[in-house]
């Protein structure tokens, strides 16, 4: 077998503490704590983050892990609720009132900028449009479609509503586009989907995975007029998941399991799961800062989960013989 100093040409250093600078891969062997130790770089991870003030699920979600907005959303019952929250890194608080209550909504903006569009509300599907300016909502232009499950990307002025659920055929294909006043039709999805994982801009568009209609296991990528078939899911056919993010950064989360997977343009890989896996949860941020927040696991719950990339160099023990 061979030895540590034939292949690296060293010896394990012998230090009464951890070094201060350390370097990935490097080993040492501590005096004072008795163990054989090594650096390496941090894992992704998610923690836990405010409560929100109303647990609920079927919800909206944009803006940013530091500045978050979540709206409407399941309460009590299949109406929805107009109730609005703001998130500033640690705590929810509440915000203006949407004008019409729904449940699963498209998404899309910031937190000063946001857009909540479709949705379904007991009897039926909505197609109506609201923006919202950090205190109030207002209303905005009709979809052409009226739909539920619609995946959103994009901002307030420049969004995209993708698939969704139709009264009469679930897991529809056809996309639509918004310019701060109207929709107007965009690219046909190569196959119909819902509750698929919506992130990225109005060009430069991504649908990750979904649940009805035909379940998806693939992303597809959308350039401002066409969509085509990008890379598959690790963990299968995942429908009610979210996804934050652009095109070629993306994290994509939730769902029927905990499940996180990384999106880099090209396909996927596993990263660390949620601390609590649900579905129909809300969403906002970037791969490298995403915000997960509410949804079901068997009842309604209210907690905030926060993404962390990869990072920080740590020291890590050796264990084993």
């Amino acid at each position: 077998m061979s030895t540590y100093y034939e292949i690296f040409g060293g010896k394990v250093n012998v230090l009464s503490s951890d070094p201060s600078n350390q370097i990935e891969g490097q080993i040492w062997y501590n005096t004072t704590d008795e163990l054989l130790k090594y650096a390496s770089i941090s894992p992704a991870s998610w923690s836990s983050g405010g409560n929100m003030g109303t647990a609920r699920y079927m919800l909206g979600g944009c803006g940013t892990q530091t500045a978050g907005l979540g709206f409407a959303g399941y309460v009590t019952t299949f109406v929805g609720t107009t109730a609005t929250e703001e998130y500033d890194g640690s705590t929810w608080t509440g915000g203006g009132n949407m004008g019409t209550p729904r449940v699963l909504p498209g998404s899309a903006g910031t937190q000063t900028a946001g857009l909540g569009f479709g949705g379904y509300s007991t009897p039926s599907n909505k197609n109506s449009t609201e923006e919202y300016n950090g205190t109030a909502w207002t209303a905005g232009g009709n979809l052409a479609q009226a739909r539920n499950r619609i995946g959103g990307a994009g901002t307030q002025t420049a969004g995209l509503g993708i698939s969704g659920f139709l009264a009469s055929s679930p897991g529809t294909t056809g996309t639509e586009e918004y310019n701060g006043s109207t929709w107007s039709g965009g690219g046909t999805l190569p196959q119909g989907r819902a509750s698929t994982g919506g992130a990225g801009t109005q060009t430069a568009g991504l649908a990750a995975g979904g649940g009805e209609g035909v379940p998806s296991n693939n992303a597809l990528e959308y350039d401002g007029s066409t969509w085509t078939t990008g890379g598959t899911l690790l963990s299968g056919n995942r429908g009610n998941l979210r996804a934050a993010g652009t095109q070629t950064a993306a994290v994509v989360f939730g769902g029927n399991n905990a499940t996180t997977e990384e999106y880099d343009g090209t396909s996927f890989s596993l990263t660390s799961s949620m601390n609590t896996a649900r579905s129909n949860l809300g969403a906002a941020g970037v791969q490298n800062a995403a915000l997960a927040f509410a949804g079901r696991t068997t009842v309604l719950t209210a907690i905030t989960e926060e993404y962390s990339p990869p990072g920080a160099i740590i020291a890590r023990t050796v264990t084993g013989t």
